[in-house]
């Protein structure tokens, strides 16, 4: 029997997804293909884009990265070398350019170098700080909110890849991912007057090498043959800088420069210290471990729009977040603090706390929230847990207010005010400090320090109404009937923002029962 013939096979056709059209309309222009070929304008526009996004993302992504080193190049540029300390004995104001920094604390920090070995630092009693490493990540908190709790002592900081041998004890050990470490601390006045704290610090603060076999080795421990015992050496005298009055900028450039910043702290720090994601976007622009970075004229153009774009962001996180994020602290307010989102961490939000002081901490949610991360680095230093956590009288709280009570920018040339109702919930003292909109440092105005709040250094203390509540002004000249303490100064000529901070907080502001005004406008 013949066999039948099969029948034709017809043409397959793929499914319309799968189909590139010849033109398609896009937000970089039309896009031409011939079945499914780019066209040369459409290769161009694309590796465009590619290296328009991957710039953009490297400079989101990276800006702790070069706000910390443009911090360590402001030290040095007031001769504050490695290792030494740069001090605040009369409070930091407005001539020195750090981001949102306070005019109410005794700052004291240092950028230590780790390439020759782990380094000691004995920590004063009574301070606040972190250590951060070269991409502004977190390594250890440390005095109050630190292991010491308060009562200072000695951290031991071990370089990348150090495989030497440790203490038993004595030390407090933190690894860092990069050759240097930002420690930066804080400590409040005594009485109103700095001079005691200063003293306190320039007398129980020492930065040196670490003597392995030495303090913190027991006789045990040598005889097993890993490391011999030593006697340590004296102590160096630490090194102070005084920075009160200085005039200099720790603030990270928003053009082509910014990039090249990124490549020296790339050069400067080891390959595996940032994540392979933040590796992988800076490789895809130019900027290698080991490698020059030589960006052609296209190249730099791009570079050049990316870091444009990327300030912008950062501004628009800042001043308009969106409703989405979650980030008022109070619904339908404009005071917010983007941490509540993701912690410090930018990835979960901080534990909740029980009546019996237990922490609770919430699911990981497993995805890093880079709104929040963006702006944050943008306008803030010094990653921190200590910084965003519901615990009472420990550590700090901050209320961030770009907007009025009509959701307005704030105007130099007008006058707001901002009602502070009775028991303000802070247990060591609260404060106000306004900022330049455009270097996000504090306002430079003939009063200098531009702040106002509990204390009566450096400026008079904000006094109270009669019935407890305390109003703060902001504008460009004393309000009739405002006492001297209750107005900070602002500048006909330009923008500004405030931040409340609430030292030491108590339970009312975490319950949200104790509330302050928005920022209102004066009539």
């Amino acid at each position: 029997m013949a066999r039948s013939k099969p029948p034709p096979r017809r043409p397959q056709h793929p499914p319309p997804t799968l189909v590139t059209p010849d033109k398609v309309e896009t937000r970089i222009g039309p896009l031409e293909f011939k079945d499914g070929a780019p066209s040369p304008e459409t290769v161009q526009k694309v590796y465009d884009t590619l290296d328009f996004t991957r710039a953009l993302d490297a400079f989101l992504n990276s800006y702790g990265g070069a706000s910390v080193y443009a911090f360590r190049q402001g030290l040095l540029s007031i001769g504050a070398e490695d290792n030494t300390v740069t001090i605040y004995s009369e409070l930091m104001d407005s001539n020195s350019l750090f981001l949102t920094a306070n005019a109410d604390t005794v700052y004291y920090f240092s950028i230590v170098d780790l390439t020759k070995g782990p380094m000691v630092i004995e920590q004063s009693p009574k301070g606040l700080g972190t250590i951060n490493d070269m991409w502004f990540q977190w390594v250890i908190d440390i005095g109050s909110s630190g292991p010491d709790r308060g009562e200072g002592g000695k951290y031991l900081l071990i370089p990348p890849g150090y495989d030497g041998p440790l203490p038993d004890g004595g030390f407090f050990v933190a690894r860092s991912k990069t050759t240097r470490v930002i420690y930066a601390a804080r400590a409040f006045l005594t009485d109103n007057d700095p001079k005691p704290t200063v003293e306190l610090i320039k007398k129980t603060l020492k930065i040196y090498p670490y003597t392995p076999g030495g303090f913190g080795t027991g006789i045990a421990t040598a005889l097993e043959g890993k490391v011999r015992l030593e006697t340590n050496p004296p102590v160096p005298a630490t090194k102070f800088v005084e920075a009160s009055g200085k005039a200099f900028n720790t603030i990270p450039p928003s053009d082509f420069s910014f990039f090249e910043m990124i490549n020296a702290n790339i050069q400067q720090e080891p390959a595996d210290s940032y994540n392979p994601e933040l590796a992988g976007q800076l490789a895809a622009i130019g900027i290698v471990k080991g490698k020059p970075f030589n960006p052609d004229a296209r190249m730099r153009r791009i570079l050049t729009d990316a870091a444009a774009v990327g300030n912008a962001a950062g501004r628009v996180l800042n001043w308009r977040p969106g409703e989405s994020l979650g980030w008022s602290y109070y619904p339908g307010s404009s005071w917010t603090n983007m941490l509540w989102q993701g912690g410090a961490s930018f990835e979960t939000p901080p534990p909740m706390i029980t009546k019996e002081g237990f922490f609770e901490p919430l699911p990981p949610t497993g995805a890093r929230t880079l709104d929040s991360k963006t702006a944050f680095y943008y306008g803030y230093t010094l990653d921190s847990p200590g910084m965003i956590m519901r615990l009472p009288k420990a550590g700090s709280q901050y209320l961030i207010g770009f907007l009025d009570a009509d959701k307005k920018d704030l105007d130099g040339a007008k006058t707001y005010k901002v009602t502070l109702p009775p028991n303000i919930p802070a247990a060591a003292f609260w404060s106000f400090t306004v900022y330049d909109n455009q270097t996000r440092s504090m306002l430079q105005t003939p009063q200098r320090y531009p702040r106002a709040g509990s204390q009566s250094y450096p400026s008079p203390v904000a006094s109270a109404a009669a019935d407890g509540s305390t109003t703060v002004y902001f504008g460009p000249t004393q309000p009739p009937g405002a006492a001297r303490g209750n107005w900070i100064q602002t500048m006909p000529s330009k923008g500004w923002f405030t931040i409340l901070r609430l030292y030491s907080p108590l339970e009312p502001f975490f319950t949200k029962e104790w509330r302050l005004s928005e920022i209102e406008l004066v009539p």
